[in-house]
């Protein structure tokens, strides 16, 4: 791993990672504070277009404000095909993507990793990866907070689960961040998730598109974006086990 200069609250270490699942390694992305100690660590679901650097950035950025965060690939595609990404989530089963969330909770559960307080983990999923965030804080101890960007809330109709049926049960605190002018999802189903799920914080960026929070993306609307990321890492550090660590000064 290497040592990004210093910004935000701590510096991080960062790089990319071979996740154990199952008998095979899962490509991953992990970025965390470069101190001694436990901190809140997220598990980040990657959108329909895989593991790129719209997820590592999410990593490293949480991880600046201390939270570690480990990204793992869902789709086995080229990062980055959108067209391929919606092909191999057609594919990947809801049953089949919990498997892999379980498996990669155990490898951060592991007598062997001594810096995350893997528990109660945040998860946070982007796009469709939020569909599995969702369904994992209803069914998983192991999830503490979740938080969903840009997830759709409908159309999973042929799926084995509807996640808007699942909203009222989610007993975890969430966090949903959604673009007001979002040409995939119709801003009434956020204010329908709001009335479902009361307890949570839906929140609609006005003027933001699908993509608001990717740097690559033409959606890409930088003060959304850096609300969102000040909004989510709060988030976790509020809801999660707090860092055990030397104080900074």
């Amino acid at each position: 791993m290497t040592v990004l200069p210093f910004e935000g609250t701590y510096p991080v270490l960062y790089g990319t990672l071979a996740v154990p699942v199952g008998s095979h390694y899962r490509r991953g992305y992990l970025a965390r504070p470069d101190r001694s100690g436990r901190f809140p660590t997220a598990l980040v679901v990657p959108d329909i277009g895989g593991l790129t650097s719209h997820e590592k950035s999410l990593c490293r950025r949480l991880a600046r404000q201390g939270v570690a965060a480990l990204a793992v690939e869902l789709f086995d595609e080229t990062p980055g095909d959108v067209d391929a990404g919606i092909a191999a989530y057609a594919e990947l089963t809801d049953p089949e993507a919990l498997r892999v969330l379980d498996e990669t909770h155990e490898y951060l559960d592991s007598d062997d990793l001594d810096w995350c307080h893997s528990s109660r983990l945040g998860i946070l999923g982007l796009d469709v990866g939020g569909r599995f965030a969702l369904i994992a804080a209803t069914s998983r101890p192991w999830v503490g907070a979740v938080t969903v960007v840009s997830t759709p809330l409908t159309g999973d109709e042929d799926r084995r689960f509807q996640v808007a049926d699942l909203l009222a049960s989610i007993p975890v605190p969430l966090l949903g961040l959604y673009g007001g002018d979002d040409p995939l999802i119709a801003a009434a189903t956020v204010d329908e998730a709001q009335r479902r799920n009361p307890s949570g914080t839906w929140l609609l960026y006005a003027g933001a598109r699908h993509f608001f929070t990717d740097e690559d993306s033409d959606d890409y609307d930088e003060a959304a974006a850096n609300d969102a990321g000040v909004r989510i890492s709060e988030f976790f550090r509020t809801h999660l086990p707090p860092a055990d660590v030397e104080d900074l000064g």
